[in-house]
């Protein structure tokens, strides 16, 4: 017998995570004889409460395919995470109502560790309940911190991004630096995983090529120490280019800067990091700066994506759909690396449990002595997930990225609120 699979987005958006959703879906259209409709949720795991749930047999398998060129997410994600269980077990009992009436079997999470904790209560829940649901987590998150996976789709690109971005600023610069800006800073995402702050390292194609600074969010900001690293590179170079953390800290362990202080459950808003340190080289040391935030742009530039990161991202949803037809769930697809040269990985899985909540952070072996810059261990590592180039389809000078029906199923449950 067969049962419905239902899809849904998580988070903040990769450049690549609908690739992800791309091979979810065609994978599942080619297994009839295990699954039979395709949802999405609209807005993550909200519009699983909420019973919203777009029926993909209104899409056409080239729009499906088409999946691959577009940013951001097609069906919606959220920010809303299910609460414990012995305090919110409605939840739970509410998004078994809506699988039940839908005869959903399967559920599949597009997201980082969070979204791996939410998807690993919901398939504790359907066990509690006697609900035969089958749960798998489809990785994605451009902060590179999921646990137990060579990397994370949607770091690739955003990596990409943040190396072109800091090595085209660096010519910019260099290019003003005789009468005008000295420093130019650059705000990257990451609240405690500097590794998109790393990938500004990838700006170089040979070490020293360019005055970098990194700031990762793992090393504790000293402010005379960053001060005397921007120093020597502007005296020795003539500028200098920084990378930071959005998610610095002082000795103390806070954070250098909040945007906006207003939680989502235990989250907050960072930002202005950039702006901060602009104004502490000016001030201390008298040269001009300027500053940018990459925000939004640095996941969402599906033109200069990296063809290696699509790759991983569609693979990874193929997977997680081929591992429930083999009856395998309950569990995370994975990338396993097999060689740094050639670059070589297959697809692996690991339990929910194991990486539900938890963050992998830059280790130490990849920054480099100074604290301001990457090893050879780190090159070896990350220069391989920003290689290839696969550009969106273009007319008329801008991308042409599909346009989906999005067409909702009937509702068939009485309205639901979220809490």
């Amino acid at each position: 017998m067969t049962a419905n699979l239902l899809y849904a987005q998580s988070g903040g958006m990769t450049a690549v995570i609908n690739a992800s959703a791309s091979g979810v879906i065609e994978a599942a259209r080619a297994r009839p004889d295990c699954f039979g409709k395709v949802f999405a949720a609209r807005d993550g795991i909200v519009g699983a409460l909420t019973e919203q749930l777009y029926d993909l047999d209104t899409e056409s398998a080239e729009v499906i395919a088409a999946l691959r060129h577009l940013p951001g997410g097609a069906f919606g994600s959220c920010r809303y995470d299910l609460q414990d269980i012995a305090t919110h077990r409605h939840q739970y009992e509410r998004l078994i109502e809506v699988f039940a009436a839908h005869d959903i079997g399967y559920f599949l999470y597009n997201g980082g560790g969070g979204s791996m904790l939410t998807a690993e209560r919901l398939l504790r829940v359907g066990e509690d309940l006697g609900y035969p649901l089958k749960v798998m987590g489809v990785p994605k998150t451009i902060d590179n911190d999921l646990a137990d996976s060579d990397t994370s789709p949607g770091f690739g690109s955003a990596a990409k991004y943040v190396a072109v971005s800091a090595r085209e600023a660096a010519h910019d610069v260099a290019s003003m630096a005789g009468s005008s800006t000295k420093v130019f800073v650059l705000e990257v995402m990451g609240r405690h995983a500097g590794w998109l702050a790393a990938a500004g390292g990838l700006a170089e194609r040979t070490p020293g090529e360019l005055p970098l600074l990194l700031l990762f969010a793992e090393r504790a900001f000293d402010e005379a120490t960053f001060l005397a690293a921007v120093r020597a590179r502007v005296e020795s170079r003539g500028y200098c280019v920084i990378v930071a953390s959005e998610g610095l800290k002082d000795a103390a362990g806070q954070f250098l800067s909040i945007g906006a202080d207003s939680p989502v459950y235990d989250w907050i808003q960072l930002g202005g990091v950039a702006a901060g340190l602009a104004d502490r080289v000016k001030r201390a040391l008298g040269y001009r700066t300027h500053w940018a935030v990459a925000d939004y742009l640095q996941r969402s530039a599906r033109h200069i994506a990296s063809r290696t990161d699509l790759e991983q991202a569609y693979a990874c949803g193929r997977a997680a759909v081929e591992l429930l037809a083999g009856d395998v769930h309950g569990r995370m697809v994975t990338l396993r690396r097999l060689s740094d040269a050639p670059y070589r990985w297959e697809t692996d899985s690991v339990p929910l449990a194991t990486v539900a909540n938890v963050e992998c952070t830059v280790p130490d072996a990849f920054i480099d002595a100074e604290g301001f810059g990457l090893t050879e261990a780190a090159h070896r590592h990350l220069r391989p997930l920003i290689e290839g180039e696969d550009y969106p389809p273009f007319r008329d000078g801008i991308p042409d990225y599909p346009v989906l029906r999005l067409e909702l199923a009937p509702r068939r449950l009485p309205d639901f609120t979220l809490d």
